[in-house]
């Protein structure tokens, strides 16, 4: 991909800024799954519903997020970085301003579904900005670094918007992001372009080929089972008497192991000829980190800890090393209409995973179950990691 060295940051400062907006594009909109999970047991207990509902504002959320992301590529595309980003970190805002103030599940519902514009926005329009500002032998690093922000919404949200909530509440703790929110929207003003060609000027979207409909199946799986681990992970942490505070820490330590393993995977990913035998590696690995969480027992926590570090380390890193994939591959096509691509289907494993998760439970009553439904997930996308290398080889021989 060829980079018109006009569009690269001119001063360490401005590219300094830029990599922190971009790491906030993707803390902020995902920091709506992280406050639920660790503060979902306060707002089912003040506001009276289920915990199992939880599932629900995941599936709201992330279910508005997978619908536009089909889309969302060609948008971003047509209105430029600059109109992305700001509506982006405005959805953020007003989102949190509003759970802040609900008195009812259904105004929840509503609330957590706005970020979903959020969350669609946020890959198409990061990876946009890194193709475009971002030297070549960079890129993969900024990618690493800018999707660690998912993990580094986690470590916020379990260690210390729980403080804050035990302190003063939990509309305090909601609330207080949507400063943040507003800030980093005056920031992106500063660091993306006034200037946008648009390359798809009629808003035409073209379909996936066969490579990135292998890439999408497999973060489909990962995002299914990622999303019920981390929502349902503090609940079955209570379950084993692991008291809530301490439940809440297990999402900082996955966010902080999340945060290093996108950091260091993806730049390794950029440097093997096919990235696809380190998504398989990793999502085996995932599946391992399940089967340990499943051994917890009372008295017995050592296997949560195991699990939530396993996770952080596996599944996490994926998505930021399907998003360097695009970058890197343009075998995948356009990087802003395969980045909405590949965000919608991991945002409709995202939405759909807890749900499922729940009802699983709640039917069967059986946690084991639940947690066994995952483990089959994470192997259907082994299998499709082994058959994406078959077909990226067909497109290299294509190609040369």
């Amino acid at each position: 991909m060829s980079v018109d060295h006009r569009q690269l940051p001119r001063s360490a400062i401005a590219g300094g800024l830029l990599q922190m907006v971009l790491v906030f594009a993707m803390t902020l909109p995902m920091l709506i799954l992280y406050t639920i999970s660790t503060l979902g047991p306060l707002l089912s207990r003040d506001l009276g519903f289920e915990p199992v509902a939880i599932g629900y504002l995941v599936m709201s959320s992330f279910g508005l997020a997978a619908v536009l992301s089909l889309r969302a590529g060609a948008i971003v595309d047509y209105i430029g970085a600059r109109t992305a980003l700001i509506v982006l970190f405005c959805a953020v805002a007003v989102t949190f301003a509003l759970i802040s103030m609900t008195n009812a599940f259904f105004s929840l519902v509503m609330a957590t579904t706005i970020c979903g514009i959020a969350q669609a926005l946020s890959n198409p329009v990061t990876n946009l900005l890194i193709a475009q500002q971002i030297q070549p032998e960079q890129r993969a690093r900024v990618v690493g670094l800018k999707q660690s922000g998912v993990q580094l919404a986690a470590l916020l949200a379990g260690l210390v918007l729980p403080a804050v909530a035990f302190q003063y509440g939990w509309r305090i703790a909601f609330g207080a992001i949507v400063p943040a929110a507003v800030l980093f929207g005056f920031a992106a003003w500063f660091v993306a372009p006034a200037w946008h060609v648009r390359r798809n000027r009629k808003l035409i979207f073209a379909r996936p080929n066969m490579l990135l409909s292998r890439l999408m199946v497999i973060q489909f799986s990962v995002g299914l089972a990622l999303s019920a681990f981390v929502t349902f992970l503090p609940t079955f942490a209570t379950l084993q008497e692991m008291p809530l505070a301490q439940a809440g820490k297990l999402i900082a330590v996955f966010g902080i192991t999340g945060m290093l393993s996108r950091i260091m995977l993806t730049p390794l990913g950029d440097k093997l000829s096919d990235e696809s035998y380190l998504l398989f590696a990793l999502i085996t690995i995932a599946a391992g980190a399940i089967i340990l969480t499943m051994q917890a027992e009372p008295g017995h926590h050592g296997y949560l800890w195991a699990g939530a570090i396993g996770m952080g380390m596996s599944a996490v890193a994926t998505n930021a090393i399907a998003m360097s994939m695009l970058i890197r591959d343009p075998s995948f096509g356009q990087v802003t209409e395969a980045s909405g691509y590949v965000s919608f289907a991991f945002f409709s494993g995202f939405a759909l995973g807890p749900p499922l998760y729940g009802q699983l439970f709640s039917q069967t009553g059986s946690v084991s179950l639940a947690w066994s439904l995952l483990i089959c997930v994470l192997g259907v996308a082994c299998v499709m990691a082994l058959r994406l290398t078959v077909v990226r080889k067909h497109y290299s021989h294509v190609s040369t």
